[in-house]
C-alpha cells in the first residue's frame, strides 16, 4: 500500500482502546484517516489523538466501509463486527478470545510467527495476554532447541480485568485500610456467581472452571501455545493466579527442551530476541517485577537457572505490561509489519 491505511479502533474509550491510542502517538503509526469506534454507550465523547479532536462514534457494520485496517479492543462485539468488516475489505486485527482457536485465523506475535500473517481471510486474532508474555521469554528457548514440557504459574495484575478490575483493587485497599468491610463485585469474574476480595489477596482462579477442573485462561495458554508454535506435542500445565498488583502481569516458568542447554546460550538467545530482554543478576538482586515493568514495550526475563533434578530443564521468571505487548501493542505491531510487508492492499 503505498497511500497511508484508514484505522478504525473499535473499543476506543476502554483501558486497551486507550493503549491503542497512545501507542500510535508515541510510535508514529501513519493513517490517513482515523475513526474512533465504541457502543452507543460511548458515542459522541470526545477523545484527542495526535492533537486532532475525534467524536467517538457508534460502530455499525457500515462504519468500516474504507477503511484498511480494524483494531479491535476485545470484547463479546467483536464476533458480530469482525466477519461484517472483514467482508467490507477490512483487516481486522482483534483482541477478544473470539477467533483465535478458529482455524481460519491466524493467531499472532509478530516476533514469535510473523509467518502465520500470509494466510489469513480478513481476521488476525491476538493472544491471550499471559500466553505473549511467556512465549516471548520461550520462543527463543524453543529455536535453540524444540520445547518438550512447559509448567507456567502465572501473577495477573487486575487491569486484565479492565478499569473496573483496577477500581476494585483501589476501593478495597482503602475500605481494608480504615477497617470497613471489602465489597468485591468483580473478581475472579463478573460472570461468576462469587466473588472475592483482591486486595491484600490472591485469587487462584481467573475465568471459569472447564475440563479437568483448569480455568478457561489456563487452557487459553496450552491451546494458543500449540497453535503459534505449531507443535500439540508439547505438554503444559498451567495455573493462573490474579494478584493485587495494578498493571503488569509476571508469571514462573518451568521448560524443558530437547536437548540440554547451558544458562548461558538460553540467556544469550533471550537478550538477542527482540522485545525481550534479560534482566538477571541475583548478585545485585536484579530481576523484573511488575512495577517496573509497567508501561514499558519489552518483556523482561530473569531468575535463569538450570533446574536442579532435570538437566534439560531451565526455570526462569518474566514479567511484561499486559496492556501493553499483552494486548494493544502486539496487535499494533501486526499492523506495522504488514505494512512494512506491503500486506495491506
Amino acid at each position: 500500500m503505498t497511500k497511508e491505511p484508514v484505522v478504525a479502533i473499535l473499543g476506543a474509550t476502554g483501558a486497551v482502546g486507550q493503549e491503542f491510542i497512545r501507542l500510535i502517538e508515541e510510535r508514529k503509526f501513519p493513517y490517513s484517516k482515523l475513526k474512533l469506534l465504541a457502543s452507543y454507550r460511548s458515542a459522541g465523547k470526545k477523545m484527542t489523538v495526535n492533537g486532532e479532536e475525534y467524536t467517538v462514534e457508534e460502530a455499525k457494520p457500515e462504519s468500516f466501509d474504507g477503511v484498511d485496517i480494524g483494531l479491535f479492543a476485545g470484547g463479546s462485539i467483536s464476533k458480530e463486527l469482525g466477519p461484517e468488516a472483514a467482508k467490507r475489505g477490512c483487516i481486522v486485527i482483534d483482541n477478544s478470545s473470539t477467533f483465535r482457536m478458529d482455524p481460519n485465523v491466524p493467531l499472532v506475535v509478530p516476533e514469535v510467527n510473523p509467518e502465520d500473517i500470509a494466510w489469513h481471510k480478513g481476521i488476525i486474532a491476538n493472544p491471550n495476554c499471559s500466553t505473549i508474555i511467556m512465549l516471548m521469554a520461550l520462543k527463543p528457548i524453543h529455536d535453540l532447541s524444540p520445547i518438550k514440557r512447559i509448567i507456567v504459574s502465572t501473577y495477573q495484575a487486575v487491569s486484565g480485568a479492565g478499569k473496573e478490575g483496577i477500581d476494585e483493587l483501589r476501593d478495597e485497599t482503602e475500605a481494608y485500610l480504615k477497617g470497613e468491610e471489602m465489597q468485591p463485585k468483580i473478581l475472579p469474574s463478573k460472570s461468576l456467581p462469587k466473588h472475592y476480595p483482591i486486595a491484600f489477596n490472591l485469587i487462584p482462579q481467573i475465568d471459569k472452571f472447564v475440563e479437568k477442573d483448569y480455568t478457561k485462561e489456563e487452557m487459553k495458554m496450552v491451546n494458543e501455545t500449540h497453535k503459534m508454535l505449531h507443535d500439540d506435542s508439547i505438554a503444559i500445565t498451567a495455573t493462573t493466579v490474579r494478584v493485587p498488583v495494578f498493571r503488569s502481569h509476571a508469571e514462573s516458568v518451568y521448560v524443558e527442551t530437547a536437548d540440554e542447554l547451558t544458562v548461558d546460550a538460553v540467556r544469550k538467545a533471550i537478550d538477542a530476541f527482540p522485545g525481550a530482554q534479560v534482566q538477571d543478576n541475583p548478585a545485585e538482586m536484579e530481576y523484573p517485577m511488575p512495577l517496573f515493568t509497567s508501561e514499558k514495550y519489552d518483556c523482561y526475563v530473569g531468575r535463569i537457572r538450570k533446574d536442579l533434578y532435570n538437566p534439560k530443564a531451565i526455570n526462569l521468571w518474566v514479567s511484561g505490561d499486559q496492556i501493553r505487548k499483552g494486548a494493544a501493542l502486539n496487535a499494533l505491531q501486526i499492523a506495522e509489519y504488514m505494512l512494512a510487508h506491503d500486506m495491506i492492499h
